[in-house]
């Protein structure tokens, strides 16, 4: 209670009923793999245009030197580019390079600072023209070249006080350098300063760089998805490079569990052995297709042959668009997609889609879509992704929205608003079909009082909800009974 220590009027605001819980998004995803340039910390690209600008579209280079160099190659970029056309629209990027790896930089005259956004053999091709000001003889311009790509700034001031400092003009606009101070003055006019140092390591790219740098601040690969709570699904369309990179299908799939608020999409090898074919793990968290598929290189515009993941991740960012997280990411036209690396027959997806095994097929007259729905889990309960997705979506907004009720007074107003928050978000999620039941009372219920909590619970500051939800399940299997009758109503 506030103090009072005059006589007069005083108004109070108090907060009572529910707090509205707002839906996380669901279909963000995060990528791993290499690229021909770019950042080493994750970042978000909202078109593959922009993919190209910050990360370049090559998708093989030389690793090392020499008699001991190795060309290396990624899936990366194909995955993004099916992404986006299949309807994505925000996805973070973690470009992998070797722990090793260095970036190239130069100092201009013991001024400037100019350094390579991110390691590797790269920016060792970038080069720094300084040209001189137009609206002052204290100011100057830098002109960023990489191959047929340029960037020019133009006035940059060396006062840190000004509106046009190089560092704050340069830095996050620039997709090529970053710039730092190295010392007083404006550097000199000059024409193709070569950048020099950069290093794609001495060895090529292993599973401990996929796991990543753990470095507060620094941190890269999967160690830095940890930071972003806004991926929903992850990818890593190399992991089918089982040489290199092994055990990395391993390692989506504890990144996901150990989440909790994500889920992953894996793919399998391009001489997948139909026979006997299993997921690679088992868990509710992942969902694994095949076949590989045939699309057209957006670099050269000839047909390559890929692995399905980023085009799936497109396709359930799509589907989440258009319907919602509970709809069943399947019977989806995968966009971009030619034609598939073999054609699984009805007979040959009977064995695969009760183990898990989702199936990317051609049909006549219909194209080729994803047709199949299922998780890698062998738990009966969870068999559905749909299900396992909607569970991460209902339980991502419910732990969000109620961030309000810590350190609240733990008594029964408390828990009568925690109990009308949730059923309000729960109502709204029934009403747009992801539960079962013709009431909400069918399709869930919320539970907070003596009967969730003890005394104890409460002495130790524990507020204990209980919710239960009846989640659609897709009509993976659609039977007609058709009978034939003598005719007439009868």
């Amino acid at each position: 209670m506030p103090e009072y220590r005059s006589p007069g009027v005083y108004i109070e605001e108090v907060a009572t009923g529910a707090v509205p819980i707002q839906g996380v998004g669901t279909s963000t995803a995060g990528f791993l793999g290499l690229t021909e340039r770019g950042p080493t910390t994750p970042e978000l690209v909202t078109s593959f245009a922009e993919f190209r600008r910050t990360y370049g579209a090559a998708a093989e280079w030389t690793y090392g030197e020499g008699d001991d160099a190795v060309e290396e190659s990624s899936f990366l970029v194909y995955a993004i580019d099916g992404f986006f056309k299949n309807g994505g629209g925000r996805c973070y990027v973690a470009r992998i390079v070797a722990r090793d790896a260095t970036a190239a930089s130069t100092t201009l005259d013991e001024a400037v600072t100019v350094t390579a956004i991110g390691e590797g053999l790269w920016g060792n091709d970038v080069t720094v023209d300084v040209g001189t000001g137009t609206l002052s003889t204290d100011l100057f311009s830098l002109t960023f070249h990489y191959g047929e790509y340029e960037e020019t700034y133009g006035d940059l001031s060396s006062d840190p006080t000004d509106g046009n400092y190089y560092e704050k003009v340069v830095n996050g606009s620039s997709t090529l350098v970053e710039l730092s101070r190295a010392g007083e003055g404006t550097p000199a006019v000059a024409s193709g300063v070569a950048l020099e140092g950069g290093a794609a390591g001495a060895e090529t790219v292993g599973l401990d760089d996929f796991q990543g740098r753990d470095t507060p601040g620094d941190r890269t690969g999967l160690a830095a998805f940890e930071e972003i709570d806004d991926i929903q699904i992850v990818c890593a369309p190399d992991e089918v490079n089982t040489t290199d990179y092994a055990g990395l299908t391993g390692e989506l799939r504890t990144h996901c569990e150990n989440m909790g608020d994500r889920f992953a999409v894996l793919q399998g090898e391009r001489s997948v052995d139909i026979d006997g074919l299993r997921p690679p793990v088992d868990s509710d968290y992942a969902a694994y297709y095949v076949p590989w598929i045939r699309v057209i290189d957006p670099e050269t515009n000839a047909p390559v042959l890929v692995p399905p993941g980023g085009h799936v991740a497109g396709i359930y960012a799509r589907s989440d668009t258009e319907r919602g997280v509970h709809k069943a990411p399947a019977n989806e036209i995968v966009r971009g997609a030619q034609e598939l690396q073999l054609n699984i027959t009805k007979e040959e997806q009977e064995g695969l889609n009760p183990v898990g095994v989702n199936v990317i097929r051609s049909f006549p007259g219909r194209g080729i879509r994803v047709w199949g729905a299922r998780t890698t889990s062998s738990d009966a309960l969870w068999k559905y992704l749909n299900v396992r997705r909607l569970f991460l979506y209902v339980e991502e907004s419910i732990e969000e929205g109620t961030q309000w009720a810590v350190f609240e007074p733990n008594d029964q107003r408390l828990w009568a608003r925690v109990r009308q928050s949730v059923s309000n978000f729960l109502t709204s999620v029934w009403r747009d079909g992801a539960l079962m039941g013709t009431t909400p009372e069918e399709a869930f219920y919320v539970t907070c009082d003596r009967t969730t909590m003890t005394q104890d619970d409460i002495d130790n500051g524990r507020l204990i909800v209980e919710v239960g939800i009846a989640p659609v399940k897709p009509a993976e299997f659609v039977i007609f009974r058709i009978t034939q009758t003598a005719g007439g109503s009868e």
